[in-house]
């Protein structure tokens, strides 16, 4: 007999289900596995990097064999209950002198972190996206929870509650976040930078090794806006350079993860040293598709024939693939050397990462649990090409 609050353990290998909490190992590569884990390795051409965002993920990501970091989304940092209250302070800042005084409480957080993860990934490169989502999404929904935070906050609940409803978007996957945030408010990305650009200079110091991070600004469509995001960028910097005495290498690239960026990779090129494919929303935006949403009808038309899969699990080669392979030749047109990957959820697709290697990409990045499956992919990818061009 079982009741409310009693422990359970269930084997997800079997569906087994245990009564208590049942001892757990770590698992590990090793065996028969790690051999075959070593000749895919030997194999493969694309680096396989993970999706991480905590030291503890970075960990699990390199125990699984992940050579960097090729999405950490900042966002999530700020979700965290000692954090997230200064994130709210800093949304309801009437002046920038306030929202700078807001974010300057989340500086040394941000910058904890990276040290952390620089110091797990040991020289490995680390993509580092800029703040993404749109910022209502930190603000309380419920009047209950508006309540709650206001008294937390100091603030009146009508204050907030009227933030929250101007924060208020009918479609924010399309509305004020990405780059667009960094244009509103600069000195959000300005601080974001100067937290990277710390956490490297330190972790450099510590590990007596260079550290060179690699920072990403999101949902760009338009060349001047990546422009004008990286040089406030490249200005912080300087900035740090000269107050540590210091230097540093990093580089300053984007997501293509609307059909614009794809068709305009040239012009956007000339600012960003990689291109990595964001292709949940891609996907999202080429398709004119919620992925949110998408359930109540993909399925059925898969079933009728229309699809023969779902587009978010696998990629659409025929559509959003050939945005990516323009996206590609384009970037490469302006600047040979740009280095190309994917951080979506296709990264530790298989069938999409043989298109992946079809196209060139120099890395996919996955979950961390993906990357195994990924490394295989990758390597069968390469065999396959190669004996088609052969």
């Amino acid at each position: 007999m079982l009741k409310a609050g009693d422990t359970i353990t269930i084997d997800g290998a079997t569906g087994q289900v245990l009564k208590g909490s049942v001892p757990m190992l770590q698992p590990e590569l090793s065996g028969d596995f790690s051999t075959i884990m070593g000749w895919a390795d030997e194999a493969r051409r694309m680096r396989v990097r993970a999706n991480a965002e905590t030291p503890a993920d970075a960990r699990t990501a390199r125990s699984f064999g992940a050579e960097g970091i090729g999405l950490c989304r900042t966002e999530h940092m700020f979700f965290d209950d000692g954090r997230i209250l200064a994130m709210r302070e800093m949304i309801l800042a009437d002046t920038e002198s306030e929202r700078r005084a807001a974010l300057a409480k989340l500086l040394p957080m941000q910058r904890s972190d990276f040290v952390e993860i620089f110091e797990v990934m040991a020289g490995l490169p680390v993509t580092i996206r800029l703040l993404d989502p749109p910022l209502h999404e930190f603000l309380p929904k419920t009047e209950e929870e508006i309540a709650e935070v206001a008294e937390a906050m100091g603030v009146s609940a009508e204050k907030l509650r009227q933030r929250t409803e101007a924060l208020h978007e009918f479609n924010p996957m399309l509305g004020h976040r990405g780059c667009r945030l960094a244009i509103s408010y600069p000195e959000i990305a300005e601080m974001q930078a100067r937290a990277i650009f710390e956490a490297a200079a330190e972790a450099a110091e510590k590990a007596g090794a260079p550290v060179v991070p690699e920072v990403m600004v999101p949902l760009v469509g338009m060349s001047a806006e990546l422009t004008f995001v990286k040089d406030r960028i490249d200005a912080v910097a300087k900035t740090v350079m000269a107050e540590r005495g210091v230097t540093f290498s990093y580089l300053v690239g984007t997501m293509i993860e609307l059909p614009r960026a794809a068709l305009r990779a040239d012009e956007i090129a000339a600012s960003a040293e990689f291109f990595s494919f964001g292709t949940n929303d891609l996907t999202q935006t080429a398709f004119g598709i919620s992925r949110d949403d998408a359930a109540s009808f993909l399925e059925t038309y898969r079933t009728r024939g229309i699809i023969e899969q779902d587009p978010f699990v696998s990629l659409d080669v025929d559509g959003v693939g050939e945005l990516v392979r323009i996206a590609c030749q384009k970037g490469r047109d302006a600047r040979s050397d740009i280095k190309l990957g994917i951080c979506g959820e296709h990264g530790g697709d298989p069938a999409s990462i043989r298109f992946c290697e079809s196209v060139g990409l120099d890395y996919v990045s996955c979950s961390p649990f993906r990357v195994p499956i990924a490394r295989l992919a990758a390597a069968q990818a390469a065999i396959s090409e190669s004996k088609a061009a052969g």
